[in-house]
């Protein structure tokens, strides 16, 4: 049985029914779903995106630098981890918002021993901000998080139930792999699970990644479980 692990989510997902924000009715489900968690004695770390809002890279150019865009990204997942504290505390959600970027009226500063001292407490730890520094995806700082806070997997929510051989969206034969070894995934460029830095820094030390879609019922509950869902990458 896995003790602890790192879910991330992209601002995307949280997004649901809508093309911008946050959707309240998903993030409820969210809620209700982490709550098994708990149920399975098993601690959870919740990495959180900003695409619904802002995305540094694309936003980039005609003045703005990369540096402030990647800054502005930042901020972005920061709307969506306090947003998230809020909603999962309305649905009796033990949770604490800490964020690599200082925001103190809004959420507690991000620090190893604070993040252990609320998972032992019971609580769901949802980290804005990504590593703080620009340059970095949250795909990244996810696996560099939860090999900071030893973490057993990084489970990686999407809205597809897997990674495929190649594109799913234009190939009818596409096939969907149950696993992939790190190697594959880093040279394959028709495999996209996260991006390059991201599974380097996983392969080197070994940190176990999944891809599945949160969104299929019982999935959240099977990964609380310890049970397989989607593709494992080791």
């Amino acid at each position: 049985m896995q003790k602890r692990v790192l879910l991330k989510i992209s601002g995307e997902q949280l997004a649901g029914k809508y093309e911008h924000g946050i959707d309240a009715d998903f993030a409820g489900w969210l809620a209700e779903e982490i709550k098994t968690f708990a149920e399975n004695n098993v601690q959870v770390i919740i990495m959180v995106g900003g695409g619904n809002f802002v995305r540094g890279a694309q936003i980039a150019g005609h003045g703005l630098k990369r540096v402030t865009a990647d800054h502005m990204g930042m901020m972005a997942t920061m709307i969506n981890a306090i947003a998230l504290t809020d909603i999962f505390e309305a649905h009796e959600v033990p949770t604490r918002c800490l964020s690599n970027i200082f925001a103190q009226q809004v959420s507690e500063n991000f620090s190893h021993r604070l993040a252990e001292k609320h998972l032992a407490a019971g609580r769901v730890v949802i980290v804005a901000g990504g590593v703080g520094r620009p340059y970095f995806t949250t795909d990244t700082a996810a696996v560099n998080l939860a090999l900071e806070l030893d973490c057993q997997a990084v489970y990686k929510a999407t809205k597809v139930d897997g990674v495929y051989n190649k594109d799913p969206e234009q190939y009818k034969d596409a096939v969907r792999l149950e696993h992939v070894d790190f190697k594959e995934a880093v040279d394959n460029d028709h495999i996209r699970v996260m991006d390059k830095a991201a599974m380097a820094l996983a392969m080197e030390h070994n940190l176990k990644i999944v891809i599945f879609d949160a969104l299929a019922e019982e999935n959240i509950r099977r990964v609380a479980r310890g049970e397989h869902v989607g593709t494992e990458v080791s």
